[in-house]
């Protein structure tokens, strides 16, 4: 928990515009790490405006905005662990990014599975709405008051 709010703080300071000073005596190119930081508090405050919306998130927009974030905290944890000394980054914080980042993919996992599982219960339904209309044709097949398929009469009439 701790880890997280260092992780918030970081970002809310970057976002506030009160890390400039601290960037003004960091090493050249690690500007990308505020980059990241302010992207991802974007994705977590739309993630938050979604939450307590009326509406609620779908699972496809929660799959995707998710998917965001945990590649957003993959880019983010690529650039801190490659510029750990140069850029004097914390090992806590990348230990917290770490497990924030793998939190937040369970839940994209768990949302892009729904959506995969809504769309094969999609797919099924379809496909039974199909076989009942042929079904229920009476010059195509099997119905429910004959029990099978009608047949044509054979022979003279």
């Amino acid at each position: 928990m701790r880890r997280y709010a260092t992780l918030k703080l970081a970002a809310a300071l970057a976002g506030a515009g009160l890390a400039q000073p601290v960037l003004a005596q960091t090493p050249s190119g690690c500007e990308n790490m505020q980059k990241y930081l302010l992207e991802r508090q974007t994705i977590v405050q739309s993630l938050g405006a979604a939450s307590k919306a009326k509406r609620k998130l779908t699972p496809q927009q929660a799959c995707s905005t998710l998917g965001r974030l945990v590649n957003n905290g993959n880019a983010t944890l690529k650039f801190a662990t490659a510029n750990q000394d140069w850029c004097q980054i914390p090992p806590t914080f990348i230990e917290g990014m770490k497990a924030d980042n793998e939190k937040a993919a369970t839940i994209r996992n768990q949302a892009c599975n729904a959506v995969k599982q809504h769309e094969v219960m999609q797919r099924r339904a379809q496909q039974q709405a199909q076989q009942q209309q042929k079904g229920a044709n009476p010059f195509g097949g099997s119905d429910s008051v004959t029990g099978g398929p009608m047949r044509v009469p054979q022979g003279a009439l």
